[in-house]
């Protein structure tokens, strides 16, 4: 039953408003936020600096990065506020 409900959040997350490429102003931090509940983060030259699963909740997003980190940020006015960083969409 658990893994039935991940399925649908899963699902959920593909057709999410905020599914996309978001980057830092001078293009340093890059977070792809996949359609399948997945993301990639890059920073500067390391394409795949951070990887792991994330959550929307209204504009509320949660990530848990694959090695056990843990973060979230809050989208405002179509700006992502993440950990001290501001990202636009791209």
């Amino acid at each position: 039953m658990g893994s039935a409900l991940h399925a649908e959040e899963t699902e959920m997350q593909a057709d999410h408003p905020y599914v996309g490429l978001w980057v830092t102003e001078d293009g340093h931090i890059r977070h792809e936020l996949l359609p399948n509940g997945r993301y990639v983060e890059a920073r500067g030259t390391r394409e795949r600096a951070y990887e792991g699963r994330y959550e929307v909740t209204g504009d509320h997003i949660e990530y848990w990065d694959d090695t056990g980190f843990t973060a979230d940020g809050d989208f405002v006015d179509g700006i992502l506020h993440h950990a001290g960083m501001i990202l636009y969409r791209r």
